[in-house]
């Protein structure tokens, strides 16, 4: 059995050397071969969001850079494994980074799995998952939101069996080896971790040591996690509701994560400004059921920031919008934003979801939109007028966004004919289910 492990640890910790050890004397002991990549050491450039690998070079990522190799290696395996500090209920940024890239090991078009809308296999077989996760102090609402993102992303890259564990970084050596032994007996009973529900954090409204009643917003930063920055869905949805804030008397400002923290001086400007607001409004798009990999970078240097100041307190909201039909897709990404929230000392005031974003928005100003857009911005209305006094997204507007605009039978039909019109511009239409990685051995 060939087994290939994503070291997605950061600098500095000494976890993944001790739990990819342990792991590998359990590989040794069954006659399995074992690959490591530490990906921070990897050339690895972020997920563009500009689907080329599906309709330009289709199974191919259009970034030349380490990550077609790591993606190749991937369908050569039996067995992937991740190796990532739990960051507020996710993968840290390092493994995040690689994980967004997956997607051009999967097809545009579209199936069904347990009443849901998700994507086609591209390659026959794909590997089992064992993911472990570590923390410093134990968090049974983290973990849960970590072995739920585990679960969802193990039904969207087709694993067969998926495990999950998460563990305490203090655990002896001895421990770490016992409990390899363990899951690797798991996968190969084909015994998957049990599922678990997704803890939903309540809108706690302000943070810890602010007055208990909500007081008015004086001054919201919108984040946009898009890396088509202003031309975005995410940045239109975003926009719509900063413009409705600043009607009621909210100064705004808005950041394009993608650049404002793409170099030091940037980052330590886009901190400040951070710093500076009592309202952060997030909105992004969904990738691989979590946040994209700058945002979590993002959010990984506002903790540490806030960690090591006298950090004011503050409130967040987010907005995410995903590909497919159906809006709960967004809600593991949500539940990941609300423990951010919950670990950067911010009041929690809710999240948005809405389905099928881009193809009904696709980057366009609400305002253009018409009717076609009229339930969103009636969302946006509602949540804003919320919000300004400091206090929670009402239900009404998660609800109202949440709608579904077009059944799932509709959706598969209409996606897979639009997702042909696009490949067609490249020539591509005919080798949408190319597999270029069956080729490709895993060697350097």
């Amino acid at each position: 059995m060939n087994v290939l492990i994503y070291d997605g640890s950061h600098a500095g910790d000494g976890m993944a050397a001790r739990l990819g050890d342990a792991l590998r004397a359990q590989l040794v002991a069954r006659g399995w071969q074992a690959e490591t990549v530490v990906l921070r050491e990897q050339r690895i450039g972020n997920c563009a969001g500009d689907f080329y690998c599906w309709v330009r070079s289709p199974g191919l990522c259009n970034t030349d850079d380490d990550n077609r190799l790591i993606a190749a290696r991937m369908m050569h395996s039996d067995l992937l494994v991740y190796l990532t500090p739990v960051t507020f209920g996710g993968y840290s940024s390092a493994l995040k980074r690689m994980v967004d890239h997956q997607i051009q090991n999967i097809l545009p078009l579209f199936t069904t799995v347990e009443g849901e809308v998700h994507h086609q296999k591209r390659y026959q077989r794909y590997p089992n998952l064992l993911v472990f996760g570590w923390m410093d102090r134990p968090d049974e609402r983290a973990a849960a939101v970590f072995r739920h993102l585990v679960q969802r992303n193990a039904i969207n890259m087709h694993a067969e069996t998926s495990v999950c564990q998460v563990i305490a970084a203090d655990a002896p050596d001895a421990a770490l080896a016992q409990q390899a032994g363990a899951w690797l007996e798991a996968i190969q009973r084909g015994q998957s971790s049990p599922r678990v529900s997704l803890p939903m954090a309540a809108a706690s409204g302000p943070a810890a040591g602010a007055p208990r009643a909500a007081t008015p917003v004086r001054r919201a930063l919108l984040l946009v996690g898009s890396p088509r920055t202003r031309k975005s869905t995410s940045a239109s949805l975003g926009g719509y509701l900063t413009e409705q804030l600043a009607a009621r008397g909210v100064e705004t400002e808005t950041l394009q994560i993608y650049t404002a923290f793409s170099s030091r001086e940037r980052a330590r400007a886009a901190l400040a400004a951070v710093d500076a607001a009592d309202l952060l409004v997030l909105a992004f798009p969904l990738y691989v059921d979590a946040l994209p990999a700058p945002v979590v970078a993002a959010l990984e240097a506002i903790v540490a920031n806030r960690r090591a100041g006298a950090a004011r307190p503050g409130r967040l909201a987010a907005i995410a919008n995903c590909g497919f039909p159906e809006a709960a897709h967004n809600a593991t990404a949500l539940a990941i934003c609300a423990e951010f929230a919950r670990q950067a000392g911010l009041g929690w005031l809710g999240g948005l979801a809405l389905g099928g974003g881009e193809g009904l928005v696709h980057g366009a100003p609400l305002v253009e939109l018409g009717g076609r857009g009229a339930a969103i911005r009636q969302s946006l209305d509602l949540a804003a007028a919320e919000l300004a006094e400091g206090r929670p997204i009402p239900q009404s507007a998660r609800d109202r966004l949440a709608r579904s605009v077009i059944p799932s039978w509709l959706y598969r039909l209409m996606g897979g004919y639009g997702w042909r019109q696009q490949a067609s511009r490249y020539g591509m239409q005919h080798n949408l289910r190319r597999q270029p990685y069956l080729s490709i051995t895993h060697e350097r």
